[in-house]
């Protein structure tokens, strides 16, 4: 049997990955010279499926706890180290409704604060903590997917190369292009993200950090010699690779608010790119023939793209059914 994948970000990348372990063989199409070049190497690379809870319906965190094992077994690219949500006295409500809506989680106060991150002592009275949680840097772990596929037989990767201008049509094809199947799924829509990257030496962080507030909520990202990612922005539009100023001072000043030193700390990148979803922001597998369109993930790329590219081989193969992702006629409500 041989698939075609198309699309070598996340969702692609874990797609030709769960595939090829099972034996298929797999030709990976991405029209970029290189993997991962959309919008998954600006995504936060928290695989946070409790806190998640927050916002998403409960199918996304139990699809997002397969993504701790894959992400720590299969591809070791993350670290447990939990996620630490705060906020400032002021919105002690905030952090209520967050307890109230999520799971898995200890409350600390704020000496429990300053054992688990010394540079925030004395900045924050409560917080909770999901210890069961990970992060990963997402352009570190889409390379190691990529060298995995490349060093396993019957993976053939190609490059800079738009997939209708193949000919031999493969026994199976995995649409994997995210925004860009919108032409085939007109329930899509984007949703635009951006985020920064800070350099600070001043400030020492081991896991996520969310700030909690009603209006400007922000996460931090560790990614290690001093850099930050700094996110959390969603704007109903489809601009593309374009941040505006109002997002980078809202980012920093929500940033200087967890740690004076982020005012101080040097931009090193900014970015911006639209992620796929359905009017309820849940993921769908669609399956139209031979065709299986992976896709919807929203803002969750890692931590739904190895649950979602495991059912995808499944249904490849043993011709399997999942009604949390799929309708009883393969999925097509997503075109309605």
């Amino acid at each position: 049997m041989r698939a075609r994948v198309i699309g070598a970000g996340v969702a692609g990348l874990c797609a030709a990955f769960a595939l090829a372990r099972r034996g298929v063989a797999v030709e990976l199409v991405e029209r970029q010279e290189a993997p991962g070049q959309g919008c998954s190497r600006f995504a936060g690379g928290m695989i946070a499926p409790w806190c998640e809870l927050e916002s998403a319906e409960p199918i996304v965190a139990q699809l997002g706890e397969e993504a701790l094992g894959f992400w720590t077994r299969d591809i070791p690219v993350a670290t447990v180290a939990g996620s630490l949500v705060i906020a400032a006295p002021r919105e002690r409500a905030e952090l209520s409704d967050f307890a109230r809506r999520t799971a898995r989680f200890e409350r600390l106060d704020a000496g429990g604060v300053a054992a688990l991150e010394p540079d925030l002592s004395g900045r924050f009275e409560q917080a909770l903590f999901f210890p069961q949680e990970a992060h990963l840097d997402p352009r570190a772990a889409m390379q190691a997917l990529a060298s995995r596929l490349a060093a396993t037989p019957d993976v053939e990767t190609r490059f800079g190369v738009e997939a209708e201008n193949l000919a031999s049509p493969p026994d199976w094809t995995l649409d994997c292009r995210g925004f860009a199947a919108r032409d085939a799924l007109p329930g899509l829509r984007g949703v635009k993200g951006e985020m920064l990257v800070l350099r600070s030496d001043e400030i020492s962080l081991s896991r996520p950090v969310r700030m909690l507030h009603p209006r400007r909520p922000v996460y931090v990202v560790p990614r290690g010699e001093g850099l930050f990612m700094v996110g959390a922005t969603m704007i109903e539009n489809e601009e593309r690779a374009r941040v505006t100023a109002r997002s980078v001072v809202e980012l920093v000043n929500s940033a200087f608010a967890i740690h004076p030193a982020f005012a101080e700390a040097e931009i090193v990148e900014m970015g911006s790119d639209v992620r796929p979803a359905f009017p309820d922001n849940l993921p769908r597998l669609i399956r139209r023939g031979r065709t299986i369109y992976i896709n919807g993930l929203y803002r969750h790329g890692f931590l739904l793209a190895p649950a979602l590219a495991r059912r995808a081989a499944e249904v490849v193969l043993d011709g399997a059914y999942f009604p949390e992702v799929m309708d009883a006629d393969s999925g097509e409500r997503a075109t309605a």
